[in-house]
């Protein structure tokens, strides 16, 4: 059995709850120790969006989470970054296709950054200038869109997928994609 120092710090640790932001409910979705609760604010924490939201359709989706205050055993975080896991969004690029990238740095209605980053693929490979009429398709599409609404509206249709849907519509005049994916989002 373990005995010491080591053991009798590991013993006066204090352990926080950790609930998410507002925007996915205020749910517990997990247990952090300190020492003290002036070391916790600032911490990072990354969470599968599958925990928070209890959809396995979710668990390519990582959710990065600052602790900004301490309540008691109460940890409340605030939304950094959401994005999707590398080898999720690779395996949609096949052999004779096209991706694209887009990076938008935008601003909602409330004046709030907010940086989006997109990978569109399609099955055949296109000409520079679709490439090109996509990025300025995507890229107009979500700064009107952002514009007009909130930051938390906006992360919540990327977690249900409807931008994603709309954007598809968007540019499905230029040429049809197959699929198109947020990349990541930085708050």
């Amino acid at each position: 059995m373990a005995t010491g120092k080591g053991l009798e710090n590991w013993k006066a640790k204090k352990w926080l709850n950790i609930y998410t932001p507002e925007l996915f409910g205020k749910n517990t979705i997990g247990e952090m120790p300190i020492n003290d609760e002036k070391n916790a604010p600032g911490r990072m924490i990354k969470v599968s969006m599958s925990w928070i939201t209890n959809n396995p359709m979710h668990s390519f989706m990582v959710v990065g989470l600052k602790i900004n205050s301490v309540n008691g055993n109460a940890a409340h975080t605030q939304l950094k970054y959401l994005e999707q896991t590398f080898s999720y969004l690779h395996s949609f690029v096949k052999r004779h296709g096209s991706v694209i990238y887009t990076i938008d740095k935008l601003t909602d209605k409330n004046n709030s950054g907010i940086i989006i980053k997109l990978i569109a693929t399609t099955n055949t490979r296109i000409t520079t200038k679709k490439r090109m009429a996509i990025r300025k398709e995507l890229s107009n599409f979500l700064k009107e869109h952002v514009q007009s609404t909130d930051k938390e509206t906006v992360i919540k249709e990327m977690v249900d997928g409807s931008i994603q849907k709309e954007a598809i519509k968007k540019v499905s005049n230029i040429t049809p994609l197959t699929r198109l994916e947020i990349k990541r989002v930085e708050l």
